[in-house]
């Protein structure tokens, strides 16, 4: 029965290859407890797995999206972009935050005496013929 079932399925799968990862990865949710979409017919899970890939019961691309997930370490989660044209015309929460919380901050302020004294400070003083 297998001999023929897999014949059935290459209609289905091209690559043999992923066949048998298809067919596995469906066969370890059977036997897992998923719900068979299939008459078992006294078969073993592998065979119901390859039956249910030729029949159409599943979907060749739903069982591969799901054995790539199952595959994963590290999901990323797809979220939808902030439009770059929507996000110029509108401030944003952090904008308006910081618009209300400028009120509650205070700053030091220098004169400008003190920062030309700060700045020649910093400058290296220059280099005499008396050394």
């Amino acid at each position: 029965m297998a001999r023929v079932t897999v014949e059935d399925c290459i209609d289905k799968v091209d690559n043999r290859f992923e066949l048998v990862l298809l067919a596995g990865h469906r066969a370890r949710q059977i036997s897992q407890g998923a719900a068979i979409t299939i008459d078992r017919d006294n078969d073993k899970n592998p065979v119901v797995a390859l039956r249910e890939i030729a029949d159409e019961t599943l979907s060749p691309g739903d069982l591969k999206e799901d054995l790539i997930h199952s595959l994963q370490k590290h999901v990323e989660v797809d979220e939808p972009e902030a439009d770059i044209d929507d996000s110029a015309d509108q401030p944003t929460t952090a904008a308006v935050s910081a618009a209300a919380d400028d009120d509650a901050v205070t700053f030091d302020r220098m004169t400008e005496e003190d920062l030309l004294a700060g700045i020649e400070g910093l400058v290296p003083p220059e280099k005499s013929d008396d050394y």
